[in-house]
């Protein structure tokens, strides 16, 4: 599917389909595009789109292209499916003027750069480029959000509860990984909009709005740091939960087992097979034997409160 915005007279129009012409074209938005789509818009722009495999490449030089006509982008946003965060490519040309996006899905950010089309004063490609990208900073900065409020809800789980269950080891183990995957995705919009600063093509006004976006996202990088900093904590301590709760089990046994080490010691004493044994033929043996064995683990079980061993 392919969507395109067109300007006349200071207003933003919308159309979609591949009846259109280059005339006060801005944005061109394709939505899992299909190959007749894409060869309509590489014909009439005079582009090259990007390959499926090109968008996915994780090579920095593959995420900032420029030529003395054309800037080629490549960035990873991040989506929500059911509750799982997942990256998806998303590629940006930009050629007099001109934006083309390339997505396989629905975004949050797209949908509000369609409504802030209607409401806010648009120039051309270069602007909707650059508020898309705010839109997506400001988006991340949600996710980390929530992923902060995520963190202090298991802190609390701990501190009231003590609780060593796995499900909050891997609840932190996949926060650990969302707080990666965000920052990940930061550093590459961090590096975008450092070489757009360098760039010879992109217009030279815009810069000072991307250095203002370029602090934005060097805080967002701190926070994330800082989150995945407490996530260690968090995972250090339920670790020095589980280890402390194994070694009250193995004191646990460590105590009853030298408990029942001086009754079997008696007991062991006294099944041996002699026949000169001083009690074998006492009328009082075997309670003999069986208070001695009660008072032996009586008196290690007193031991070990007063040394405040239990």
């Amino acid at each position: 599917m392919i969507h395109y915005f067109s300007l006349k007279n200071g207003q933003v129009k919308q159309e979609k389909g591949t009846k259109f012409s280059k005339e006060n074209i801005i944005w061109v938005d394709l939505i899992n595009a299909t190959e007749e789509e894409k060869r309509h818009v590489e014909k009439t722009f005079n582009i090259d789109l990007f390959t499926k495999q090109e968008s996915e490449e994780i090579e920095t030089s593959s995420k900032y292209i420029e030529t003395k006509d054309e800037i080629g982008i490549n960035l990873n946003f991040i989506r929500s499916n059911n509750g799982i965060y997942i990256d998806e490519p998303v590629s940006f040309i930009i050629k007099n003027k001109i934006l083309i996006t390339q997505r396989e899905h629905e975004f949050r950010s797209f949908s509000d750069m369609y409504k802030r089309l209607k409401l806010n004063h648009i120039h051309d490609g270069d602007d909707i480029y650059l508020q898309l990208l705010d839109i997506r900073i400001d988006y991340d900065a949600d996710l980390i959000e929530a992923i902060t409020d995520k963190i202090s809800v298991i802190s609390k789980e701990l501190i009231k509860n003590k609780q060593i269950e796995k499900e909050i080891l891997l609840k932190i183990t996949s926060l650990q990984e969302t707080t990666i995957m965000i920052r990940e995705n930061i550093v590459e919009k961090q590096r975008v909009l450092s070489s757009m600063l360098k760039s010879k093509i992109f217009p030279k006004e815009d810069n000072e709005t991307m250095r203002i976006m370029i602090k934005d996202v060097s805080s967002l990088l701190e926070h994330s740091g800082f989150n995945f900093e407490r996530l260690e904590f968090l995972q250090n301590t339920f670790l020095g939960l589980v280890d402390m709760e194994q070694n009250r089990i193995i004191k646990l046994f460590t105590v009853v087992t030298v408990i029942f080490m001086p009754p079997t010691l008696i007991a062991s004493m006294y099944g041996m097979n002699f026949n000169f044994m001083p009690e074998l033929k006492w009328a009082f043996g075997y309670p003999f034997a069986g208070t001695l064995m009660f008072l032996s683990s009586a008196l290690t079980l007193l031991f070990f409160r007063r040394k405040k061993w239990l």
